[in-house]
């Protein structure tokens, strides 16, 4: 069955390692975010498909969340001593790849192509693709000013209650190469459960993706991010409370109003099936913590399993 996720960085990766081991990877394709793309100490960084890439290919650091597996820092620290940027952490190992990348870049190679030879490389049999070659970034509005989304998130710690997300460029990006015929062939089409504001949400900014969602032929599934109306990490929680007046799962919903078939929420918010299934959406009541591989798999196959009965 060919399967298309949207999916942004930690928590859709982690998600993305169950659907690979409950589906054939193979038939995956992956869009990623990259409105958190930023450029540190003059590399091309893209964290969310850099998380993805990780993940998929056993290379996460799983303790921490983010990065690689047994990181050291001695280039951040000697930048950091002369007088480099050194918020942004940058691990020895995770160099690696941002020098390849903007390499690659700088020679005329789009994101999708440099993106598709780091996925070989590190072994990935799922095609992972960014939503876009064009310039597209997230920036929030807050009462402390307007921030670029690393700023907001990494250096200011996303302390800021966010007024407003805007995603810079979107009206001119373009689909990357591959992305709107994946859509049109898929069999299922899964939003993983990310930010929908800051994660999903840019890749959704990119007009054409969009519109070709909302005319999918394949039914669409999301997976709540938040569990008891609580994100597990990251500020999900807070930007919905703030700009959809709620964290309930029909909050989540209308987030994807349009694009999404069913919902699969945690057993926490049960309760709150009802007001999905009322904007037309089916709820789909599954344990969604993934504290191990066998939970990672477990939410994927529910997943699937709601796309089976649509």
């Amino acid at each position: 069955m060919r399967v298309v996720a949207l999916s942004g960085g930690v928590g859709g990766a982690r998600f993305l390692r169950g659907l690979v081991e409950a589906s054939d990877p193979d038939e995956l394709t992956i869009v990623g975010n990259v409105g958190d793309d930023v450029e540190v100490l003059g590399l091309h960084v893209s964290p969310d498909l850099d998380s993805i890439l990780y993940a998929l290919s056993g290379l996460a650091d799983e303790e921490r969340g983010w990065g690689r597996a047994d990181e050291t820092w001695n280039a951040l620290e000697s930048a950091a001593a002369l007088g480099g940027e050194a918020w942004f952490r940058l691990g020895d190992r995770d160099l690696g790849l941002h020098l390849v990348r903007t390499a690659a870049l700088r020679l005329g190679e789009p994101l999708s192509t440099v993106t598709g030879r780091l996925a070989a490389s590190l072994g990935l049999s799922s095609q992972l693709v960014p939503a876009t070659d064009d310039p597209l970034r997230t920036w929030l509005a807050t009462p402390a000013g307007r921030f670029p989304f690393q700023t907001w998130f990494v250096a200011r710690g996303h302390r800021d209650e966010v007024d407003a997300v805007e995603y810079a460029g979107a009206d001119a990006a373009r689909p990357a190469p591959g992305v709107l015929e994946a859509v049109s062939t898929a069999a299922l089409i899964v939003l993983a459960p990310s930010n929908p504001y800051v994660s999903i949400g840019p890749i959704l900014a990119v007009p054409a993706l969009r519109t070709a969602l909302a005319a999918r032929s394949a039914p669409a599934v999301a997976i709540s991010p938040l569990i008891g109306g609580r994100a597990v990490r990251g500020p999900a929680d807070r930007m919905l409370e703030r700009l959809a007046g709620g964290t309930t799962p029909a909050h989540v919903a209308r987030c994807y109003a349009g694009l999404i078939d069913a919902l699969v929420l945690d057993e926490a918010d049960a309760d709150g099936g009802a007001a999905v299934a009322e904007l037309g959406v089916r709820p789909i009541v599954a344990r969604t913590l993934m504290d191990g591989s066998d939970a990672r798999r477990r939410l994927a196959e529910a997943a699937l399993a709601a796309a089976a009965e649509l």
